[in-house]
């Protein structure tokens, strides 16, 4: 393990969007989102803070068709950027699990940084909207996520009603497990957490 901050910038430029985003895996939780999607801004705040990553990221997209393309991309470019940020992993703890409250809803996740995508989401909304915020769009800003950073991601809402909670439940419950997943092993600080000995 080194003293070098794990920090990494993805910019991604299509006729759909274009996004930037910078994130410091050894930061204190301090974020400035500005995507265009006020909820989606909302919830990266919490993303940020309750993993102690510092977090930019600013988008620019085609909100006048809807936010999907906006959401997918900043999750592709987050996704992107943690795995730069992570490098070849050495020294980290690799699992994280957090089991998160918010009022009514309860949202339990837990991630591996394996190096291999895969997602299991279970989580029932119950409207189409918060807001003007396609619901669809919490399960689809993770797959992409995911995807690009290579995570084992498991989430499950065994119960809640209110679908602002349940969201937010959910990126907390992803912020907390990355934290400790990110975090260095003190007993395995110069190796990869792996029996292959690469992840």
């Amino acid at each position: 393990m080194t003293n070098k901050r794990r920090t990494a910038t993805v910019e991604r430029v299509t006729k759909e969007t274009q996004i930037k985003v910078s994130l410091d895996l050894d930061g204190s939780g301090q974020v400035r989102a500005d995507t265009g999607v006020g909820f989606l801004d909302h919830m990266l705040d919490h993303l940020g803070t309750h993993s102690l990553t510092d977090l930019t990221i600013t988008a620019e997209g085609d909100l006048q068709v809807d936010d999907h393309h906006t959401v997918e991309d900043v999750g592709l470019c987050l996704g992107q950027a943690l795995a730069r940020a992570m490098g070849d992993k050495t020294g980290i703890q690799r699992y994280g699990a957090a089991s998160v409250p918010m009022d009514e809803a309860m949202a339990e996740v837990s991630l591996d940084l394996s190096g291999r995508a895969t997602v299991i989401f279970n989580a029932n909304f119950s409207g189409h909207k918060i807001g003007t915020f396609d619901v669809q769009l919490v399960e689809e800003f993770f797959r992409r996520l995911s995807s690009e950073a290579g995570l084992n991601l498991h989430v499950s809402v065994p119960r809640g009603s209110n679908d602002h909670h349940i969201a937010e439940a959910i990126f907390k419950g992803f912020a907390r497990s990355l934290r400790q997943a990110k975090a260095f092993d003190p007993g395995k600080r110069d190796q990869v957490p792996s029996t292959k000995g690469t992840l």
